[in-house]
């Protein structure tokens, strides 16, 4: 498995346009634009800051990940996203070194990029996301 570069960081907001705010107005990040994602009950925003994005995902669902996430714990950082050369791979390795996976295959995800997700008991609590680009 080769990890190529942290690709986003995910951050749970209750509302994109309210969050947008700070990373556009305040921060000066550009938007580079939004998508739904249905099967994952999710709006996603990106904002690139140098060779990965800033991520923002608001639930299109009370029982979406994302609104289950914020019922919990509260807006905030909901995952790291690595870039991988090869996702299936990277599960199939990761998975023979006993590491705890929650997608046992990739998904699709925002961007057409293929997804999958570490459980965090498995990463010392932390949310990890594996992404795999064309």
């Amino acid at each position: 498995m080769k990890v190529l570069r942290v690709d986003h960081i995910g951050i749970a907001v209750k509302s994109i346009e309210d969050s947008k705010k700070l990373y556009s107005d305040i921060l000066g990040l550009l938007h580079a634009g939004s998508e739904t994602v249905a099967e994952q009950k999710v709006t996603t925003a990106f904002f690139p800051v140098g060779d990965t994005e800033i991520e923002l995902l608001e639930s299109t669902a009370p029982d979406g990940p994302i609104g289950k996430y914020i019922e919990k714990k509260g807006e905030g950082i909901q995952h790291i996203a690595f870039r991988v050369d090869n996702i299936e791979k990277a599960l199939e390795e990761l998975k023979a070194k006993g590491v705890k996976l929650i997608d046992e295959t990739p998904r699709k995800g925002a961007g057409g990029a293929k997804i999958a997700f570490l459980h965090p008991k498995s990463t010392f609590g932390v949310l990890v996301e594996l992404s795999e680009r064309e």
